[in-house]
């Protein structure tokens, strides 16, 4: 399981072999991918191959591609990084919040340091 409980999404590889349905499977079971692909080879023939074809490319079609960057290993980066690869509006407000919290702290020290006092006292305890 990963660092925390949040479980890694439903998500096609970039990895795989053909449009990386199995090794996403794999990964989201937390199981080895020999036995998602032995699976579907399995299925395959059982089925006499067309039926199991159309599922596995409309798997490929409406199952989203991993993110091009991995996956933060830190409690925080994994909570972003999930939210961001399930529900994308929420993890961008979850941003804007984050910059505007960061805005507001750089104005108040902009604020402070600007401060006439602030430089009467640097220039006091400086000696100069």
């Amino acid at each position: 399981m990963s660092m925390n409980s949040t479980r890694r999404p439903l998500a096609r590889s970039r990895k795989g072999w053909i449009f990386g349905v199995c090794r996403g499977l794999a990964d989201y079971a937390e199981i080895s991918v020999v036995w998602v692909r032995l699976l579907a080879v399995f299925g395959f023939f059982l089925t006499s191959g067309w039926p199991l074809v159309l599922i596995y490319i409309v798997a490929a079609i409406f199952m989203r591609p991993l993110p091009e960057v991995e996956a933060p290993k830190t409690g925080e980066e994994w909570d972003l990084h999930c939210a961001y690869s399930t529900d994308r509006s929420m993890a961008v407000q979850r941003l804007k919040r984050k910059f505007d919290q960061l805005d507001r702290r750089t104005r108040r020290m902009e604020g402070i340091v600007t401060d006439r006092e602030f430089d009467w006292e640097r220039r006091f305890n400086s000696g100069i």
